[in-house]
């Protein structure tokens, strides 16, 4: 992931989700120097659309390079957003990238132990990202303490039946009421094939011969165990919509 952080800082590359394709007709209108990162966007739309964003302090927890937290600040209008990551080089692209956005700013920090007071935030978004953690359980109390009572948190990323049972019990058992959950595995494998060749293409321009096997199962191109996995059904991606009650929720 550092190394990601530090490659391709000109290559226009700001998204490092799998994407998402609508299965309806509603097509996401979006301004021209946006489309080539459609597929990304729409998993950041479809994440963001399920929160009241409009004029609300948001926090993404694990922003990359910064392409996501743009968006959701050009297009749903909350009063700020702050992206946050572990990586000292993603944060500096970000800030570079995004930095004339005046409701958008970076910070470096720790998923599981987040820089923020108690309270401060209206919602928080965690997309593909938390697979990465060292400790979940710990980067789930930290973002019900950083909610403000009646703040939302949105997460999504992919994870085996088994994990994802116990993540489950770990967002009750932090004080979550979950209001809905989806399964998107298909939404998620029908973007990751419509992008697959201009991935490989980035991929085969700019990483050294000697790394792209790495990059390319980081990216879930055809082929690497992530993308046969979710084809195989024994990887899942899941979008769950929580809500921080006024106390914790015994389970």
């Amino acid at each position: 992931y550092q190394r990601l952080g530090k490659r391709a800082h000109d290559s226009g590359w700001t998204f490092m989700n799998y994407g998402y394709k609508h299965t309806s007709q509603n097509i996401l209108n979006l301004k021209s120097s946006d489309e080539s990162d459609r597929m990304f966007i729409q998993l950041y739309d479809y994440v963001a659309s399920q929160l009241p964003i409009k004029d609300s302090t948001v926090l993404e927890v694990g922003s990359g390079r910064g392409g996501g937290a743009s968006f959701v600040s050009r297009y749903h209008h909350p009063k700020s957003i702050t992206g946050l990551d572990y990586s000292k080089s993603a944060i500096k692209l970000s800030a570079r990238l995004h930095g004339t956005i005046d409701n958008l700013n970076f910070k470096l920090g720790d998923a599981e132990n987040l820089p923020f007071k108690d309270n401060t935030f209206d919602a928080v978004i965690n997309i593909e990202s938390s697979h990465c953690y060292g400790n979940v359980e710990a980067f789930v109390k930290e973002v019900y303490r950083s909610l403000k009572v009646g703040g939302n948190f949105c997460w999504t990323d992919f994870r085996d039946k088994e994990t994802m049972e116990k993540l489950h019990n770990t967002f009750l058992n932090a004080g979550f009421e979950i209001v809905s959950k989806k399964e998107i595995t298909k939404e998620v494998l029908d973007a990751l094939d419509d992008i697959n060749d201009s991935k490989v293409k980035g991929i085969s321009e700019s990483v050294p011969m000697g790394m792209k096997k790495s990059f390319e199962t980081f990216a879930g191109v055809q082929g690497t165990p992530v993308y046969e996995a979710f084809k195989a059904g024994n990887l899942h991606y899941h979008r769950y919509l929580m809500v921080k009650q006024s106390t914790v929720a015994r389970v």
